[in-house]
């Protein structure tokens, strides 16, 4: 038996009749890729409607169920939709067909519903819509907009799956859709979020564009100012954060829900809450305000956070209930209850908004298949503008398609016409000829189709009245032929078509915005901390806890067996405390979030999120605004504000960049009377230099060249911001403790520039660090 190696990457070598497995990969994957990109997640700019979305809406037109009043027709079951839909265009799931239709029905989906549901079409708080059996539906008003013109000849129709019959490639939309109702999907590599938009706002947005291609972005912006979303609610962005959205095609919008204030009995409130966010239901505000006024014990924990504790305080201390009082007559109506009347009713706000789904984000991603049949991230300028050529293409072939059924008529009637003239002669030769259809031809000068036409005449057309009914159809289509023949020659006039359709259909179907647009400051949740001294405690194993006051010895403090004290700071409880990584990351806690000093304290890795192979190196706490020297052992520092060290993450920040091998001496806090810096290498040599050769590296980074050390052989050790003198400790050659102050000429040997190697520390067998003196 012979061992066979194969090439999966080597290209075919036999003229293409063989595949590699690599590449056939490649080429499938990337087909699949399109497959779902194009035929299922994205919308088309140009009616603005996914291909299941589009089968549906045509094979109900194709049903007969669009909409006309009281007098059009009955709504059918939506399985005999459904199943008509998956029998002739769309071979896929029915499930995936029925809930793109279900949510073509809803209201708070979709800015303007294509399809009139009756029965249970879900909710806005999650609940699905009944099973398709119980559920009926027909087109909605709206929906004529895009499937009036679908039989003028206005856009192209290609076979369906199994070429039975054929499909519209799209849909003559009469106004830009894609904005009108947006759409949301996740493809392959692609994903859209195009929110919805007011009709009347995107209508004259794009009536402008039209009249004026030049049209500044400031000028769109002033005609489109923002989405306009099914439930409301209000974008508190910037004009600037939404003109950028739109410019790049890609934001993230701030948006929150709105409210009243109540008064009630006795100077009793209450806040209610009558509109919600886009994508926010009242249901998920229930359970956001259950989970922070009852958590529940994280996975892996054996008690509440300390976070998970604060927040709770701060909710039940202004919230007393909470309930749901939405219905038929009021969408959306949640009831907020005050802990009592005297509760500052702002505060109570911006509790809700900083903690709940009140306020939330809204992203922007306006990727769609362009006119061009690609998949494209484009602005608004982009898609208004290929909508635009898209428009008056179909106008075009809609006038070009009616023009040639206007000169076909006339064609017939001028036929007809001739007949009258010679009735009697037509008849004779009808009766005598065996060919009366060449006879007709030959002696009239008539054509195919006229004589044809005669020839299948009834015999009630041949009245007197007739003639007059021909002479005047005859006129009222010459008069229509100079209309449209001059739609077809004049752009202006063609642009003044399209322009006119879509005023009207705007002043039909156009609707108030539901969107307020004002731009506010995102809610903070201000958690009140009285201002007072304390000390924070941390072992040597990271186990934290604050005591209050100040002045406390630290031989009194206890910790559990095998561990010791790390250190001690005195600060204030509005202080934050810093832990740094040994990976040079950094993280923040507030010194108020603490456990007291009764117990051994609280690990400080549950308040923080390290990352793999990540432990806490250091500590320090203090004001913001305290001065801090950082370094590693490979000789690098900078300074920085214990303020630029805080981060609102619990992950932390990456701050200090530390050469692969080095490590991270503890931070120094600068004190104002030093003004030199001291720099203890492992060997002994001690370099002094001036603090001011150092600047403020807010941002953190590798820092500047402190001292000229080997980090492997002859590493820093310490560091300690001095004034004229340093205490330096290490150990003698019988290896007994010595500390020696080096002032005055001895300090001044040592003095030099940055970067420099320093001199040696005589009477020392070894260094081990430095401290200011006095």
């Amino acid at each position: 038996m012979t061992q066979q190696t194969i090439d999966f990457t080597a290209p075919p070598s036999d003229g293409g009749e063989s595949l590699t497995l690599a590449h056939y990969a490649e080429r499938a994957y990337l087909e699949y890729a399109l497959s779902v990109v194009k035929g299922r997640a994205l919308p088309d700019v140009c009616d603005g409607q996914k291909p299941v979305q589009r089968r549906i809406l045509y094979a109900m037109a194709r049903m007969g169920l669009t909409f006309s009043g009281n007098t059009g027709p009955k709504p059918v079951k939506s399985a005999r939709v459904v199943g008509d839909v998956l029998g002739r265009y769309h071979p896929h799931g029915d499930t995936a067909a029925y809930d793109a239709m279900v949510r073509m029905a809803q209201d708070f989906a979709l800015r303007y519903p294509l399809i009139d549901g009756q029965g249970n079409f879900g909710s806005r708080d999650g609940d699905g819509a009944a099973a398709m059996r119980y559920t009926e539906a027909r087109l909605s008003p709206i929906a004529r907009l895009l499937l009036d013109e679908i039989d003028m000849g206005t856009v192209d129709f290609v076979p369906n799956y199994d070429g039975s019959t054929e499909e519209p490639r799209q849909l003559p939309a009469r106004l830009p859709f894609v904005l009108l109702n947006g759409a949301s999907g996740i493809a392959v590599g692609l994903a859209t979020e195009i929110p919805s938009h007011n009709l009347r706002e995107v209508a004259a947005a794009t009536v402008a564009l039209i009249r004026n291609d030049q049209l500044s972005d400031a000028e769109l912006a002033e005609m489109l100012p923002g989405p306009d979303f099914p439930g409301g609610g209000q974008i508190i962005s910037s004009a600037q954060d939404i003109a950028d959205a739109y410019r790049t095609g890609r934001g993230s919008l701030k948006v929150r829900a709105r409210w009243k204030i109540e008064d009630l009995a006795r100077g009793q409130w209450q806040l209610v809450v009558t509109e919600l966010p886009h994508g926010t239901s009242s249901q998920k505000v229930l359970e956001e305000i259950e989970e922070l006024s009852n958590p529940k014990i994280k996975a892996g924990k054996k008690a509440l956070t300390a976070e998970q504790l604060q927040l709770k305080t701060t909710v039940l201390s202004v919230l007393d209930a909470v309930r749901d009082e939405s219905s038929k007559d009021a969408p959306v109506r949640l009831v907020f209850e005050p802990k009592s009347r005297t509760i500052d009713q702002q505060e109570l706000i911006n509790t809700l908004l900083a903690h709940t789904s009140l306020e939330t984000s809204a992203p922007i991603n306006l990727t769609m298949v362009g006119a061009d049949g690609r998949p494209t991230q484009k602005n608004l300028r982009q898609i208004l503008s290929e909508w635009i050529g898209f428009r008056m293409e179909t106008v075009t072939r809609r006038t070009q398609h009616r023009l040639d059924k206007v000169l076909d008529r006339i064609h017939i009637l001028e036929g007809r016409q001739l007949v009258l003239l010679n009735i009697d002669e037509v008849i004779a030769i009808i009766r005598h000829s065996d060919e009366p259809k060449a006879a007709l031809i030959e002696r009239f000068n008539l054509s195919d189709r006229q004589a044809e036409d005669i020839l299948e005449i009834r015999l009630r057309q041949l009245a007197r009245l007739e003639a007059i009914k021909i002479e005047q159809e005859l006129s009222d289509l010459r008069g229509e032929q100079g209309k449209l023949e001059e739609i077809l020659g004049s752009n202006t006039v063609l642009r003044r078509t399209v322009i006119k359709e879509i005023e009207a259909d705007a002043k039909q179907f156009g609707d108030e915005r539901r969107t307020l647009i004002q731009a506010e400051k995102r809610a903070v949740a201000e958690v009140k901390v009285i201002d007072e001294p304390v000390t924070v405690v941390i072992s040597e194993k990271g186990w934290v806890r604050a005591r209050t006051g100040h002045g406390h010895d630290p031989a009194g403090f206890a910790f559990k067996a095998g561990d010791g004290l790390y250190g001690t700071f005195e600060c204030r409880t509005v202080d934050p405390l810093i832990v740094l990584g040994n990976n040079g990351r950094v993280y923040s806690v507030p010194v108020s979030s603490l456990p007291g000093a009764r117990g051994d304290g609280q690990p400080i890795t549950t308040m923080i999120e390290l990352e793999s192979g990540t432990q806490p190196r250091h500590y320090l706490a203090g004001s913001p605004d305290q001065t801090v020297l950082l370094a590693s052992s490979a000789g690098f520092g900078l300074l920085a504000r214990l303020g630029d060290l805080m981060t609102r993450q619990k992950g932390g920040k990456g701050f200090l960049t530390l050469d692969e091998g080095a490590t991270l001496l503890p931070p120094v806090r600068v004190q104002p009377a030093h003004t030199q810096v001291a720099c203890l290498a492992q060997s002994g040599r001690m370099l002094v230099f001036g603090l001011d050769e150092l600047k403020l590296q807010s941002n953190g980074g590798r820092g500047l060249t402190l001292m000229e050390v080997d980090t492997q052989a002859d590493p820093l050790i310490a560091i300690a911001t001095v004034h004229q003198g340093v205490r330096v400790i290490g150990t003698t050659r019988g290896g007994k403790p010595k500390e020696e102050d080096v002032r005055n000429s001895a300090y001044a040997a040592h003095v030099g520039k940055r970067a420099r190697k320093g001199k040696l520390v005589d009477a020392f067998q070894k260094v081990l660090s430095l401290q200011a003196m006095g």
